[in-house]
């Protein structure tokens, strides 16, 4: 098994279209390649590799293969992702605080010309 990490796998457009594809719950691999538009042999090749990434799991069903989000590695992607938010809140509220500054400053500027 060939290690990738997250945003390698999701790095892929086509494998971002299978991920969305699977957003609404369990597909067969038929439904998947009709929803991402290329031949079956590359959206095997690419549920492979996002099961080795563990953003999909298999449930056979006699002949079919079905696959399904996993839900651990989108918490992993919002918990490292939650990180870099709390960085733009900080920046963003200081941003306001000085635009708030600014504009009590030019209001009193007014106010004393009156």
């Amino acid at each position: 098994m060939v290690y990738i990490d997250t945003f390698e796998a999701l790095a892929d457009r086509t494998r971002r279209r299978i991920v969305e594809s699977l957003k609404r719950g369990e597909r067969p691999v038929g439904e998947i390649v009709k929803h991402s538009g290329i031949h079956q042999s590359g959206v095997s090749r690419h549920l492979r590799i996002l099961n080795e990434a563990g953003f999909v799991s298999m449930r056979p069903l006699g002949q079919q293969r079905l696959y399904s989000l996993r839900p651990e590695p989108f918490r992993e992607l919002e918990a490292w992702l939650a990180g870099y938010g709390k960085l733009w809140e900080r920046r963003l509220d200081r941003f306001a605080e000085a635009l708030e500054q600014r504009n009590s400053s030019r209001s009193s500027h007014r106010g004393s010309r009156a």
